[in-house]
């Protein structure tokens, strides 16, 4: 059973699933995890007739940590203050630094994605006054907050340590202050100048009534008296803070024995990393949401995050082949649902990972699942080949006319291959398919590379391969019987069409040319004077003339193979 669903059947009673973010900066696509998990569970209580509400808040009472996005003048200004009253970047119109970096940039990536969360904002939940009686009996209880640190994390405070915040009243800063002697109605406080080494205090010393927005508590017990207050049954967290010790089991226990309450069921998820690295909001590094999200389909960013389980890391890299292999086994499992023979294993439950991938909830997964979606490998090929009447090609391809979803679905999957070749393609998927004459380094090929080009161009007597699997079969097969290396080979051909020693999977660039142009430049790149004898394509990859292109009737690619 897909796991979304084993957790729904394993609940009770109405549902309330919380996320939650930090607006540091510019959020990276690796922050969609827990948003996606979250909403493939709200889907799955849903899909059973369960009452549940998915709601999504902004931490913006967190101090400014970061200097990503902050010019020289405004670090030492704006440095430890409340991310909800740091201006937002010159020229961009928002209220509030958050505003603009979660508000505007990630928050608005959900809809592309078919999520829908109710949002809160924690500055506005302090300044209402929603969160002081929460405050109040934490700080009543600030002993048992610190035994909880002593005895969960090993962490030792102080007897005047109190699980509080307080935004000083002259410099406006959260993040440099510390606060002592709770008398029942305010707390001592002092701004110090050496608090963190990201803020300097102004060194102010006060007493404030900590409530209506004048304090923030601290961060575990935020997150606990957060869950009380919006009556969170279901909260996930990424691996670091569910380690034994960490974040998640000080908030469980400060719920149990501070506010008295049972905490979430947690989803504990794995990284999204990219090129090896886990990405970093606060450090500014990685591939932003909103700009992944302007590249890929809502349906291919879902799936990325739910085709594996919660505690698989996945590897994100959009200047690999990241990309293409996300489309090329989103495809395949569609075919899959659809009921059409697939190439490789599937993974567990694949109707199920279709059809949480789909945008649309209430989508019907049959339905899509039998649509014609064009390769992206091929489109992105074809972009560059002269003269290519996409919609025509794909409408033979797929045997009659593309209806309108599936004109849609081209378009699209057209716009974002042109973006991919502009931005993030490695060079190897840049082609310039020599035309006029053979590449000088044909030349460098030996006696058996030759011999293989030759031995290709004759068993295409029989007819060409119609699809870029059905190439690859042929290349490999050629390649096995005149005993040359598949990775020789795959050279031969990039030298015979490219003039260079790699590219782009050799299957797909074939198919993306016309069948008597690959004839002719495999009969002129090959040793003549080399004993051919046909090799018949298989009989159901065979399309006597003209030219030849792209997938079968499912749109699948296929495993992927060298080359």
């Amino acid at each position: 059973m897909y796991w979304a669903d084993e957790l729904a059947e394993a609940v009770a009673g109405p549902q309330v699933i919380n996320d939650s973010k930090t607006p540091s900066g510019t959020v990276h696509v690796g922050s969609l995890r827990g948003v996606v998990l979250h909403d493939a569970v709200l889907r799955a209580l849903r899909d059973r007739g369960r009452p549940a509400t998915f709601l999504y808040g902004v931490d913006d009472m967190d101090p400014m940590d970061t200097q990503a996005h902050l010019s020289g003048d405004a670090i030492a200004r704006y440095m430890g203050v409340p991310l909800s009253r740091v201006p937002a970047p010159e020229g961009s119109g928002a209220d509030s630094y958050a505003r603009y970096f979660v508000g505007e940039l990630f928050l608005g990536t959900f809809a592309r994605l078919g999520i829908h969360p109710a949002t809160y904002w924690m500055s506005d939940r302090y300044r209402d006054g929603s969160l002081d009686p929460a405050i109040r009996r934490a700080l009543d209880r600030a002993e048992v907050v610190r035994d909880i640190y002593r005895r969960v994390s090993r962490v030792e405070k102080s007897s005047a340590w109190l699980p509080i915040s307080v935004v000083c009243e002259d410099c406006g800063r959260i993040g440099t202050t510390d606060a002592t002697a709770w008398d029942g109605e305010t707390v001592a406080y002092r701004c110090a100048p050496d608090a963190v080494t990201w803020a300097v205090g102004c060194g102010h010393s006060g007493r404030v009534a900590p409530f209506r927005g004048r304090a923030k508590l601290k961060w575990n017990v935020d997150w606990a008296a957060k869950w009380t207050l919006l009556g969170v049954t279901i909260e996930g967290c990424g691996k670091d803070l569910a380690t034994a010790g960490g974040s998640r089991e000080r908030s469980d226990a400060i719920s149990r024995e501070v506010f008295e309450r049972e905490p979430p069921l947690n989803i504990a998820y794995e990284f999204l990393n990219i090129g090896g690295r886990k990405m970093s909001t606060s450090r500014g590094t990685g591939a932003s949401a909103h700009e992944i999200a302007a590249l890929l389909p809502g349906e291919l960013l879902r799936f990325l995050f739910l085709r594996h389980k919660p505690r698989k890391a996945i590897d994100f890299d959009p200047e690999g082949d990241t990309i293409p292999g996300l489309f090329d086994e989103f495809d395949r499992i569609a075919t899959a649902v659809a009921g059409r023979p697939t190439r490789g294993e599937l993974p567990p439950d694949p109707d199920r990972i279709f059809r949480q991938s789909l945008v649309g909830a209430d989508a019907d997964g049959a339905v899509e699942a039998g649509r014609f979606r064009p390769s992206f490998r091929h489109l992105a090929l074809l972009l560059q080949v002269p003269g290519v009447d996409l919609g025509a090609r794909m409408a033979a391809e797929k045997g009659q006319p593309l209806d309108d979803e599936e004109r849609r679905i081209l378009d699209q999957r057209t716009a974002i291959a042109r973006l991919w070749l502009d931005t993030f393609a490695p060079d190897r998927y840049r082609i310039e398919v020599h035309e006029a004459d053979v590449p000088a380094g044909v030349s460098t090929l030996t006696p058996e590379q030759r011999g293989f080009l030759g031995r290709l161009a004759a068993a295409l007597e029989g007819g060409q391969p119609m699809s870029g699997d059905g190439w690859q079969d042929l290349i490999f097969r050629v390649a096995q019987e005149r005993s040359v290396p598949s990775g020789a080979a795959f050279t031969a051909l990039y030298q015979a069409f490219l003039g260079r020693a790699n590219g782009p999977r050799a299957g797909w660039l074939l198919a993306s040319l016309s069948a008597a142009f690959v004839s002719e430049r495999l009969r002129a790149a090959s040793a003549l004077d080399d004993p051919l004898s046909g090799v018949p394509a298989a009989p159901d990859e065979r399309v006597a003339g003209g030219p030849v292109e792209g997938t079968g009737p499912s749109g699948a690619p296929g495993v992927a193979a060298p080359g």
